[in-house]
């Protein structure tokens, strides 16, 4: 009998900027709803991302053990926090930088020894404009703790902060205010009053940014790559 080996699967932890929303959020959308678009067919995303979680958060609640438990040799890892890892108001999920490093190290190394490939991400950028058209730098030392962390234990690094803050600063004001959850009232149901909410995704942004996902998946190369759609326009 021929074996068929299955498909590897993609599971992505994270926050709400990944999370899945279904029709009672509408029109916000994580990323983890829209990476499959660039993947190659039979690879399935499995989104265990929540909104709210830190680094810290997420394993304290149990959100961890499902992923743990499923992820195959050959799956991808994807690991994304730190918009709310930086809140020090709250100590059920603030984690100073170094901590946040160590939660996310352990990610990695728990799917490492799975023969899974992890992959750090930075957060995705807030548009958070400032006068000068620029964007603040919103997640403070948290990107630089996942550059860190990268460079010394060799892991793999798709830098989304800086490629997202890129997008966003090349754009017309109007129209990167399509990417997130910035509309005048009247426009969707859900939200009567309309909404400025420049952390949180539409669809369209949704797309775009895990078009940077797939982006920095081709630059790892190998085996990261080879979880792309391919063809001779991609």
């Amino acid at each position: 009998m021929v074996s068929i080996k299955n498909e590897p699967s993609v599971y992505w932890i994270g926050d709400s900027t990944v999370q899945f929303n279904y029709i009672d959020t509408w029109p916000q959308c994580g990323m983890g709803q829209t990476l499959d678009i660039y993947l190659r067919p039979g690879i399935k995303v499995h989104d265990h991302a929540k909104n709210g979680r830190s680094a810290k958060s997420f394993l304290a609640e149990g959100l961890w053990e499902p992923v743990d438990q499923s992820l195959q040799p050959g799956d991808l890892l994807l690991i994304q926090f730190g918009h709310n890892d930086e809140k020090e108001y709250d100590p059920e999920r603030y984690a100073a930088p170094e901590d946040f490093a160590r939660y996310l190290l352990d990610y990695a190394n728990r799917a490492k020894e799975k023969s899974a490939y992890p992959v750090l991400v930075t957060p995705l950028t807030r548009r958070w404009l400032l006068p000068n058209g620029k964007l603040d730098h919103s997640h403070g030392a948290y990107p630089d703790a996942v550059r860190r962390l990268a460079a010394q234990e060799g892991l793999p690094l798709i830098d989304l902060t800086a490629a997202s803050r890129a997008l966003v600063e090349s754009l017309p004001e109007e129209e990167s205010r399509e990417f997130y959850m910035v509309f005048p009232a009247g426009v969707y149901a859900n939200y009567p009053q309309g909404k400025e909410d420049n952390t949180h995704l539409r669809y369209l942004g949704a797309v775009k940014f895990c078009g940077l996902i797939a982006d920095g998946l081709k630059a790892l190369g190998g085996v990261y790559a080879d979880f792309l759609l391919q063809g001779p326009n991609l």
